[in-house]
């Protein structure tokens, strides 16, 4: 579960860009399969390598299966996460609108503009 919550928090911070008019492309659309190959061309070859030098001895082993079994789990639930999170930015994001519009800020904006006339 540390794989996902460290890929929800780097996802929340690109489709915010994306939002925010900072990144040119949605990266909700390429997410799924961008996991996949982050799996398959550095982190499994990166597990395998280490296991290959043995420079953690045992948990070497237990590195690549996590990887292995992170992979797979991704591979079975990644779309379903990926809509997940897409709705979490925006229900985050619909939340600040609101507290903006409607909430202390939003009355002080309304202060400043009627004691600057």
């Amino acid at each position: 579960h540390v794989y996902l919550k460290w890929n929800r928090n780097f996802f929340f911070e690109c489709y915010q860009a994306y939002l925010d008019g900072r990144a040119k492309t949605d990266p909700s659309l390429g997410w799924y399969k961008g996991e996949i190959g982050f799996f398959d061309f550095y982190i499994i070859p990166l597990a395998k390598k280490l296991k290959k030098c043995g420079v953690f001895g045992v948990s070497s082993d237990e590195y690549l299966n996590y990887a292995l079994t992170n992979r797979q789990e991704w591979e079975n639930r990644g779309q379903e996460v990926v809509e997940e999170m897409k709705r979490a930015v925006l229900s985050q994001t619909n939340a600040l609108v609101k507290e903006t519009q409607e909430g202390p800020l939003a009355r002080a904006a309304e202060h400043n503009a009627f004691t600057s006339i």
